[in-house]
This record gives C-alpha cells, structure tokens and sequence, in this order.
C-alpha cells in the first residue's frame, strides 16, 4: 500500500474522513509497523480499544514515546502506576532513558 504523503495525511485527518476510512487506514499503518502514524487515525475512528492496546503494546516495550502518543489519541494520561510499570519493563529491556523518563513522569502524576 502507498501511503498519503504528510501533507495529504493532515488534510485527511482535519478533514470530514469518516470513521469506517480511518479505521482502515489505522490497520493499514499499524499492519505495516507504522503504529505511531496509526494512532491518529484510530482516535479520528473513534477506536479506544486500539489506542489501549497500543498503550499495553508500550508498556511490554517500556516505550515511552509510543506510551505519549497512543495517551494523546485517548485523550487521557496514564496513572504513575502505569509509568512506574513502563520503567520497569524499559529497565529490563535496556532502554534505560526510557526507564529515567517514565520514572519522571510517574513522579508527576505521583
């Protein structure tokens, strides 16, 4: 599949897309590994499933750049609970920035 280019991909999202086209377009970035491209489609689809799925997905990783983005397209923060488990997965998978930086977060929202 040939994506929109990201000026395309803006019109799109400010635009009228229904729900059913964003939906689709939101699989086709995520089947194709593109999940931070995906979430914006899946909040304009209305998809919270999809979009906490992708929060779990970033926890499993201690992502937290995927963690912000899929809590921006939900419109809700993750508790310092869920910071504190994303640094905890970040740290065993030896992304230690990620660790320091969901530890600072949960600090916050702590």
């Amino acid at each position: 599949m040939q994506f929109p280019d990201p000026l395309s991909r803006r019109h799109l999202l400010e635009g009228d897309l229904d729900q059913a086209k964003a939906a689709a377009l939101a699989k086709d970035y995520l089947d194709n590994g593109r999940e931070i491209e995906a979430i914006e489609f899946f909040a304009k689809a209305g998809d919270r499933d999809a979009l906490v799925k992708l929060q779990g997905v970033a926890i499993e990783r201690g992502d937290v750049f995927l963690m912000k983005a899929a809590s921006v397209g939900l419109d809700d923060e993750p508790s310092a609970e869920r910071w504190r488990e994303l640094a905890d997965a970040a740290r065993a998978a030896g992304r230690n920035h990620d660790a320091e930086s969901a530890l600072r977060l949960a600090a916050v929202d702590g």
